[in-house]
């Protein structure tokens, strides 16, 4: 009794896979999208790791080159703040090996110092091209003073399973605070692809302390 049921419901499946197989659904090709347009545009900058630029600003919303260049700044800050907390989860294995232990401790307070330079380094840049443009040199001396710091972590380690357990740690740190500089370093290269008409400042504008002669009346 059921087979002629049985025959019209394969009969309506049959049709709809041949239905949906003559008509496939169209996807853009994300290459062409002015986003992706725009990534590259920020990516190609970057010499060191141009991979990890894509795939960081490539979930980040928005097409403005500027947003894309803070969002690297961004997103290297939130690398250093894991890195941190790498290293406070392998503290406790390492607790009975002093030298690892001091080692461990050592390359915390370095990347903390270096979280305490991001936070200087906002302040001085800005949200717009021209706060941005005017901070050029303080940006770069800051990315830099970052990227020492992420190496001077090694400094001390001679065990070697230590040293490769925190270079996987903080690597992902390490390259996005790389990218982050070669970004601020070809910023003119960005801003001439983007048509953006902004002169940048190759001056320090990082506040500096009154001279002495401030104090003396």
């Amino acid at each position: 009794m059921n087979t002629p049921v049985i025959h019209i419901l394969l009969f309506l499946f049959v049709a709809a896979t041949a239905t949906a197989a003559a008509t496939p659904t169209k996807r853009a090709n994300y290459l062409f999208t002015p986003h992706a347009k725009a990534v590259a545009g920020i990516c190609t900058v970057i010499q060191t790791n141009t991979s990890l630029c894509c795939k960081t600003l490539k979930h980040v919303p928005t097409n403005d080159p500027i947003e894309l260049i803070r969002a690297l700044a961004v997103a290297a800050e939130s690398s250093v703040k894991n890195s941190v907390a790498f290293l406070s989860e392998i503290k406790p294995k390492h607790t009975s090996n002093a030298t690892a232990a001091a080692a461990i401790i050592s390359c915390g307070k370095n990347l903390k110092y270096a979280l305490e330079d991001f936070i200087e380094f906002w302040k001085a840049t800005g949200k717009d091209v021209k706060t941005l443009a005017h901070n050029y040199f303080t940006c770069k001396r800051t990315l830099m003073s970052i990227m020492g710091y992420h190496w001077t972590c090694f400094d001390d380690i001679e065990d070697k399973s230590l040293l490769k357990e925190m270079e996987i740690g903080i690597g992902v740190g390490k390259n996005l605070s790389s990218d982050s500089y070669d970004v601020f370093n070809g910023l003119n290269t960005i801003f001439k692809t983007f048509g953006i008409k902004v002169k940048l400042n190759e001056e320090d504008t990082s506040p500096r302390p009154p001279p002495l002669s401030a104090y003396y009346y």
